[in-house]
């Protein structure tokens, strides 16, 4: 779903052993990355707890930074899944149904999120890492793209530009929030998702007042 901002290391294999050996190696480096964070974790460390030798690892990354970088595209992937979907259920019935469902959204997004393993430290990974932060604006920015092509067929007379950067802002707020809540025990999740989406509709309307009137 994201297009890369270089060609990966080594080719993701595409069906039967290989493929699995693959997303085992993912899986196992996910559950490692939370148990010892990204400057402990080692390509040997996976390699013993997957079960494999180093080179079934290295016929697919790189190193530990390679790797993790798989994990943000996978769990980037799937959250773009849920997002595809839920655009084309919505973008068809208007732009209260697109404003309407938001919090629906936002809880789908968190719960493929809590099935990834490792997900809230490959987050955290994403935005430590310099050689990793363009995974996480890559994504970012897509569902901006995707989600201002959805409102923009019923926003004609909204600037395209300005509609981009105020969806770009309530992106960066609904990833957040999803990531707080790994962290903060004292709010509830499905307050704080319903809260956001409610500032998400508010920001559209404000910007539909201040739009000139259609002709």
């Amino acid at each position: 779903m994201i297009p890369p901002a270089k060609p990966p290391s080594r080719t993701r294999p595409r069906q039967g052993r290989a493929l699995q050996t693959y997303e085992r190696l993912l899986d196992v480096a996910g559950e490692l990355l939370a148990e010892e964070g990204i400057e402990r974790i080692s390509t040997n460390m996976i390699c013993a707890r997957a079960g494999l030798t180093p080179p079934a690892l290295y016929r697919y990354f790189a190193d530990k930074y390679d790797v993790i970088e798989a994990l943000g595209r996978r769990l980037m992937d799937r959250q773009n899944v849920v997002l595809e979907a839920w655009i084309a259920r919505h973008a068809d019935q208007g732009l209260d149904a697109l404003s309407g469902n938001v919090e629906e959204l936002l809880l789908e997004n968190a719960a493929v999120t809590a099935e990834e393993p490792g997900a809230v430290w490959i987050l955290r990974a994403l935005h430590a890492s310099p050689r990793l932060v363009h995974v996480r604006l890559e994504s970012h920015r897509y569902v901006t793209d995707q989600l201002t092509a959805a409102y923009a067929r019923h926003l004609p007379h909204i600037d395209r530009d300005e509609l981009w950067q105020r969806l770009r802002l309530g992106v960066e707020m609904g990833f957040a929030a999803d990531e707080m809540l790994y962290e903060e025990t004292r709010v509830s999740g499905e307050m704080v998702l319903r809260s956001v989406a409610e500032m998400l509709r508010v920001q559209m309307a404000v910007m539909l007042a201040q739009a000139p009137a259609a002709p």
